[in-house]
């Protein structure tokens, strides 16, 4: 990670809490999540499956000798950046977390860690910031990430749609730092692979009307639309109204527009359409999908497996560092995510904690297969999907 910024001071508050939680009962992690706004159907999912991480933890009783985590929840609002700027900072001055587990959206989250995580010493692991700026971002190794950037995720949805045969697209995309990035790799990758773009709009979220950016799109023309935005705003929006002027009848989506209650609302809208999203397979997703429907919480919807494991890393960092200063364990992230070491899957982090205790290695599988690689990044890989029969249904993992 960026080793180029000098360690920056902790406020004394920062420092007072940090050292309280070192010494106490109880130690606080933010689940910094957008509960209103463009994804407000994912965040509480999101926020379900990290304290599914901690509700595992504390009942093994084996971290930090028997200490208990506190989940406190604050509002990102995905794309209000100085709201997301004021609840972080809440997180750390009025409840004294030690770690945060977010935030979500990639605008916010570059505005968390330059603005609260940075001049304040605190470790953020977001599950779903897939920004690739993000990674050249100053950060004093306080700043990682669960799913894989978009860079990646641009030249998958690319190869997806040359291998279709789909030779000329539209684009719209949501008006944010999340939206151009993706947009920008997913032309590039394109258009290198021999497709045409014919428009590439952006769409603002929250209008009650899109038939303005469809009447563009469709005066562009291309096979399909391709929609990067967000599932409860302006993707669906313009989704809605690209059907009901009958400008396009397939589309092609980025991660954000994956929803069980989009499927829900514009299910016979969206049959035949395709898109990408982060995935796993394999033991560790098997696992995590078994405790979670053992729990009652929803393992399907995105990015549920990469907060499982952001909250998973925080805390074996933690007691790897035997530490729960920032600063501190900030340096044990990369050990506990990557080999050697017992590997861990969901389920497995009584075991985990018991090993680090003991001065053993792990190397934390979890939910998504974690690889850290670079500055924090995740490997990760992305599900194919298309929607046939009012139900998403798996083409491919790449």
């Amino acid at each position: 990670m960026n080793k180029l910024l000098a360690a920056t001071a902790l406020c004394a508050v920062t420092s007072g809490a940090a050292f309280a939680a070192s010494h106490s009962d109880t130690v606080k992690i933010g689940v910094l999540l957008g509960y209103t706004g463009p994804i407000e159907s994912l965040a509480p999912l999101m926020a379900d499956a990290a304290e599914l991480a901690i509700s595992e933890i504390n009942a093994s009783g084996a971290f930090m000798d028997g200490a208990m985590i506190e989940p406190v929840r604050a509002d990102s609002t995905c794309t209000d950046a100085s709201a997301a700027t004021a609840a972080a900072e809440r997180l750390i001055t009025a409840d004294g977390v030690s770690g945060i587990v977010g935030a979500d959206c990639s605008g916010v989250t570059g505005a968390v860690l330059a603005n609260v995580a940075l001049p304040n010493g605190m470790v953020m692991i977001s599950p779903s910031a897939t920004l690739e700026a993000l990674a050249t971002a100053e950060d004093n190794d306080l700043f990682f990430r669960t799913p894989p950037s978009d860079a990646r995720q641009g030249a998958v949805l690319a190869d997806i749609l040359i291998e279709k045969g789909i030779n000329s697209v539209a684009v719209t995309y949501t008006n944010n730092d999340y939206g151009k990035g993706f947009a920008e790799s997913f032309e590039k990758s394109y258009t290198a692979g021999g497709g045409s773009i014919t428009i590439s709009a952006p769409h603002d979220d929250g209008k009650a009307d899109y038939s303005a950016e469809v009447g563009a799109l469709a005066s562009a023309g291309g096979d399909l639309l391709v929609v990067l935005g967000y599932a409860d705003q302006g993707g669906k929006g313009v989704i809605q109204a690209a059907s009901d002027t009958g400008a396009f009848d397939t589309f092609a989506m980025g991660d954000g527009m994956y929803s069980d209650v989009l499927l829900a609302d514009l299910g016979d809208v969206l049959e035949g359409s395709f898109g990408t999203q982060p995935w796993a397979t394999g033991e560790g997703a098997d696992a995590f999908t078994a405790l979670a429907a053992a729990a009652g919480v929803d393992s399907e919807s995105t990015y549920t497996r990469e907060s499982y494991d952001a909250a998973a890393l925080i805390a074996l960092a933690m007691q790897a560092a035997g530490s729960t200063d920032p600063n501190t364990y900030k340096n044990a992230v990369f050990d506990v995510a990557n080999a050697p070491g017992e590997k861990i899957l969901p389920g497995e982090l009584g075991k985990a904690f018991e090993i680090l205790k003991a001065g053993g290695d792990i190397d934390y599988v979890g939910a998504t297969g974690v690889e850290m690689i670079g500055r924090g990044e995740a490997a990760g890989s992305y599900r194919e999907y298309k929607i046939d029969g009012g139900a998403y249904v798996t083409e491919s993992l790449r």
